[in-house]
């Protein structure tokens, strides 16, 4: 029988870092994966929970964390490039509205249930990185989640319900109470935790270890959206 790796996944829909880290766990995975078994999920975190339910505009909101047009010109310029190289076509300057995450992580805890959290997941990713989607509307919303495979008028009662909220409430707090102040942030097997976008030569190296319970030194801090510097 192949060890076991489980990996639970701190993460934010609108977290650049976070969609660019899956990527480089994914491929890290890909590679292990004939020699180990994965479990892998994702858990709540919000960056900006104070943003309304329709949304506020990404580029002033980013503008005014960062400190400006220009700066937030080349934060986002640079994330980009960073993605593109892990394949991933970020159309940030486009993107038009930063939704409430909330709402979006209910759906990801909901997706659980059905065995379809980490497609929806992707698919959220995908559709506020690359796709320019607003995810504050909710037929947007939906139609993600649809395409999928979940039922979209189940999608529709579950998002019109509270439905998800207590144990997303609790997630984010049991998330608190370990001191995650920045995503993307990986528990492996319960026990280690890795901080930040890291490489994927990062992983290759680490979950071997992990997985035979050997010890490993601790990795330096990866990119990440970070609450407490107000970095991302």
């Amino acid at each position: 029988m192949k060890p076991h790796i489980k990996i639970d996944i701190v993460s934010d829909v609108v977290c650049p870092w976070c969609y660019i880290g899956k990527r480089r766990l994914e491929k890290a995975v890909d590679q292990l994966k004939d020699d180990y078994t994965f479990e892998i999920s994702y858990l709540p975190f919000q960056l900006s929970p104070d943003t309304p339910l329709e949304g506020e505009n990404m580029k002033e909101r980013l503008s005014a964390k960062f400190g400006g047009e220009e700066r937030f010109y080349e934060l986002t310029n640079q994330v980009s490039n960073v993605a593109a190289g892990e394949g991933l076509e970020f159309d940030l300057l486009n993107q038009q509205i930063s939704p409430n995450t909330h709402g979006l992580h209910r759906l990801v805890w909901f997706a659980q249930q059905k065995g379809k959290q980490l497609a929806l997941v992707e698919a959220f990713f995908k559709a506020y990185f690359e796709n320019r989607v607003n995810l504050a509307n909710v037929e947007n919303v939906v139609a993600v989640a649809q395409s999928v495979g979940l039922d979209a008028e189940e999608v529709r009662q579950f998002i019109a319900s509270e439905k998800g909220s207590e144990e997303v409430d609790q997630l984010l707090y049991q998330n608190r109470l370990m001191g995650v102040s920045g995503v993307p942030y990986y528990i492996i097997n319960d026990k280690y935790a890795v901080s930040g976008a890291q490489p994927t030569d990062l992983f290759l190296q680490a979950l071997p270890d992990i997985a035979v319970k050997a010890p490993i030194q601790a990795p330096t801090q990866g990119e990440a959206c970070d609450l407490e510097t107000g970095v991302c």
